[in-house]
């Protein structure tokens, strides 16, 4: 059972939570969390599934078994109304983060947060982790002017989206931690398996 720390924070909606509620039973019986997941109109349509292991790690070859895993059970429960291509991918090291475990684990790094409800007037922060505090978000703010408080105290349910932000620290400290690709891939988009034809909606198929 998916303790309070590893449930998701930061949801779905539309088609992207049909998707979602779909893939991640079968993505957690194989001891890996779903992330994310985003419906996009890429190459007519795409389907990007987010996955990663408990420990932050995720390989081609996790990616692959992940793909083979879903993929029967999507043409199965057919979510999506038209063809479409399907992309597993790891979270990479600008990570979203959706979970508390997440936030507990990049404590002390830079974050970009974006509120689904304002705070004070306000919907978009950036700043240093600071830790959870009595069901809110720590985050302290950088250059802020005099008078204004340094610190904010943003409500976890009312999160919308958050990822790290690319820094050299962050960088260093995910290759320590295995989390991210070698120096030489740096440079590369995060891995990505995607099926090499577009994976056809039943209510695509000819009768």
């Amino acid at each position: 059972m998916t303790n309070e720390r590893d449930k998701r924070l930061i949801t779905e909606s539309g088609v992207a939570a049909r998707v979602a509620a779909i893939v991640e039973p079968v993505i957690e019986d194989l001891g890996f969390n779903l992330v994310r997941v985003r419906v996009t109109g890429t190459n007519g349509c795409t389907v990007q599934i987010m996955a990663e292991r408990p420990d932050g790690t995720m390989s081609v070859d996790d990616c692959e078994t992940v793909s083979r895993a879903i993929s029967p059970v999507l043409d199965l429960e057919d979510p999506i109304d038209r063809a479409y291509h399907l992309e597993i991918s790891s979270p990479g090291i600008d990570r979203p983060l959706v979970r508390l475990s997440d936030f507990e684990r990049w404590n002390g790094y830079e974050a970009k947060v974006e509120m689904a409800v304002p705070v004070a007037g306000r919907k978009r922060y950036r700043g240093l982790l600071r830790g959870v505090e009595n069901g809110a978000l720590v985050i302290e703010l950088p250059d802020v002017k005099e008078g204004l408080e340094p610190i904010a105290h943003l409500p976890l349910t009312d999160l919308g989206e958050a990822h790290l932000v690319l820094t050299d620290e962050l960088i260093r400290e995910s290759l320590r931690r295995g989390t991210a690709p070698t120096t030489d891939e740096l440079d590369e988009d995060t891995d990505v398996i995607e099926a090499p034809e577009p994976r056809a909606s039943s209510k695509t198929k000819p009768n």
